[in-house]
């Protein structure tokens, strides 16, 4: 429910008056003695999602943007007329509980901080996703997406192309594009500075590190995250649900993988870099999409007939600017998701080679399979063969003491080559178990021979 008051324009008083009583309304007037411009104001409850098309009357009778009007909520109103307004707006659908279009774009305004507070939260959230990270740890990421401030303008950005408001839409996709580069930046920075203080063991791996992998070889399954978040960023806005928890969502589709691409770039792996940054982007336009095409499904629309129009063709616009976007960048995706299924069936049929060669000795089993991948020039190579991305096959072979055989590494090398388009090496561990026998192997003694 909501509260509204609006000063009456000298000559409107009963034009406005007459409005209020057809819908129905229960108003009270006070006379205005305050300003030579304005005859009263009138006090009245509604429904909430009443309140923009009584406030787009109200604009048509006479009240134009240079009036004061209010809208606050309301806890309990207590009227007969008011519980009769409320079974007239009452539907089974979103809108019930829709706010205004004047009250969406408050809220996404309150929203969006300042652009100097804006931009140093987004540098901070960087920095503390770039320690999560290096560190692999996930409550330290996690901690960097609830300091983003990034729900607001991506958010914003959504409302002004529906609304035909273009000074939101521009000042959000600045906020968005500036806030993602110049997290970049500040994570390649403070990795840069983690190694030069050494900080960070040298020769460190950091595509060996779980929470840095996922993110430098991004694949098209992450797409419907930053989709899902900027739907119901959307409808929490609109609808009071909680919007910190979708922030949050927001966040996870841009902070990490924005500090992957800075992390990558400060240790020299540019492809890497490019992964992470497609990611960053195709996310970035996901959410702005969503919120388009949610806005859209909810009913949004400008106040007047003329803005309705424009609004159209320029959300037609944006939307087939954003998908034809999307469509490019996901074909690196989609290259990388396809490399990813070539390596998983890679490792398949290893697996299977590996036990065939096996099968043909009774005291020796696989224990492990690991298919070592160079992640680092793995995206940009993503439409060709992933095998010959693949640094090492490793294979654990369990069995008792004197195990050891040169024929069965020989022909493991040769049966697994056999499926890779390069030269890989294969590295065969041999584990004392303690006897063939042993149904489920535990590790013991690995001083076995290596080759």
């Amino acid at each position: 429910m909501r509260h509204i008051q609006v000063t009456i324009p000298i000559g409107e008083r009963e034009t406005i008056l007459d409005l209020l009583d057809e819908e129905g309304i229960d108003y009270v007037v006070t006379d205005e003695s305050s300003s030579r411009e304005y005859d009263a104001v009138v006090s009245f409850p509604v429904p909430t999602n009443a309140v923009e098309p009584i406030l787009d009357s109200l604009q048509e009778a006479g009240v134009d943007e240079e009036s004061y009007t209010v809208v606050v909520d309301a806890e309990t109103v207590i009227s007969r007329k008011f519980e009769q307004l409320q079974e007239e707006y009452a539907t089974e659908t979103v809108e019930e509980e829709q706010i205004s279009r004047q009250e969406l774009l408050t809220r996404a305004d309150e929203l969006t901080p300042t652009f100097s507070v804006f931009f140093a939260m987004t540098l901070i959230s960087s920095v503390v996703a770039t320690v999560g990270l290096m560190l692999d740890s996930p409550a330290v990421v996690v901690g960097s997406m609830v300091i983003a401030p990034l729900i607001g303008p991506a958010l914003s950005a959504s409302i002004g192309t529906v609304v035909n408001d273009r000074e939101v839409f521009f000042t959000g996709m600045r906020y968005q594009f500036t806030g993602v580069f110049g997290g970049i930046v500040a994570a390649a920075v403070v990795a840069w500075l983690f190694q030069a203080l050494f900080l960070v063991p040298p020769g460190t791996e950091i595509t060996q590190i779980d929470e840095i992998a996922e993110r430098i070889a991004p694949e098209l399954l992450l797409l419907p995250v930053a989709l899902g978040a900027g739907a119901a960023g959307i409808l929490s806005l609109a609808t009071g649900f909680s919007v910190a928890i979708v922030g949050v969502m927001i966040a996870a589709a841009l902070v990490p993988p924005m500090a992957a691409a800075g992390i990558a770039l400060a240790y020299g792996l540019p492809v890497a870099a490019l992964g992470s940054t497609v990611l960053v982007l195709v996310n970035l336009l996901g959410v702005n999409l969503a919120g388009l095409l949610t806005l859209r499904y909810i009913g949004y629309r400008p106040g007047s007939g003329f803005e309705i129009s424009t609004a159209r063709w320029q959300f037609v616009k944006q939307v087939a600017a954003f998908v034809c976007i999307i469509l490019v960048l996901s074909l690196f995706l989609t290259g990388v998701t396809y490399s990813s299924y070539q390596v998983s069936e890679f490792e398949g049929t290893a697996t299977e080679e590996t036990e065939a060669v096996l099968a043909e000795y009774d005291d020796m089993y696989l224990l492990e399979m690991e298919v070592e991948v160079h992640r680092g020039g793995f995206p940009l190579d993503a439409s060709l063969d992933a095998t010959h991305q693949i640094d090492a096959v490793i294979i654990q072979i369990g069995g008792p003491p004197g195990v050891y055989d040169a024929d069965v590494v020989e022909r493991l090398d040769e049966r697994i080559n056999a499926h890779t388009s390069d030269e890989t090496e294969v590295q065969v561990r041999f584990v004392t178990t303690g006897g063939a026998e042993v149904e489920e192997p535990t590790d013991t003694d690995d001083s076995a021979p290596r080759v």
